[in-house]
C-alpha cells in the first residue's frame, strides 16, 4: 500500500515498516540529485523530524519523517549514487521505518488525494 505526504513523501508499507522515499513531483521540483545524507539505523525519529537530507545542483531539502517509527535499514546506493532518486524517485526508497503505531498511517494521503494536492 502506498500513502503520501503534504511535503512529497512516499511510504510503502510492508506490516509495521514503511519504506520512505521522495515523490516524482519533489524530485522534478528538486533537479539533479547530487547529495544524500541518511539517517543512522535506530534513529527513533517523530513525525516532522528531519530524517535526511538531498541536495541537487537547485538546492537542498529536508526529508521528514512522516510517521513515529525506528530506522532500521537505510538505502546506501542512493549515498553512492544519488541519481537513482531521479530516475526512479518512487523506486528508490530511503530509509525504512518500523512504525510506532500502523494506525497513524491511515492519517496519511492516498495517491489520488495527493494527485489532487499537486494539482
Amino acid at each position: 500500500m502506498l500513502k503520501f505526504t503534504a511535503e512529497h513523501e512516499w511510504l510503502k508499507l510492508d506490516g509495521d515498516v514503511a519504506a520512505v522515499g521522495i515523490t516524482q513531483h519533489a524530485a522534478d521540483q528538486l533537479g539533479d540529485l547530487v547529495f544524500v545524507e541518511l539517517p543512522e539505523i535506530g534513529t527513533e525519529l517523530a513525525k516532522g523530524d528531519n530524517a535526511a537530507t538531498v541536495e541537487s545542483v537547485k538546492a537542498a531539502s529536508d526529508v521528514y519523517a512522516p510517521l513515529d517509527g525506528e530506522v532500521t535499514e537505510v538505502n546506501q546506493a542512493l549515498v553512492d549514487d544519488p541519481s537513482l532518486v531521479n530516475s526512479d524517485p518512487q523506486g528508490a526508497w530511503f530509509f525504512k521505518l518500523k512504525l510506532k503505531t500502523l494506525a497513524d498511517a491511515d492519517g496519511l494521503l492516498d495517491e489520488a488525494a495527493y494527485q489532487d494536492l499537486i494539482g
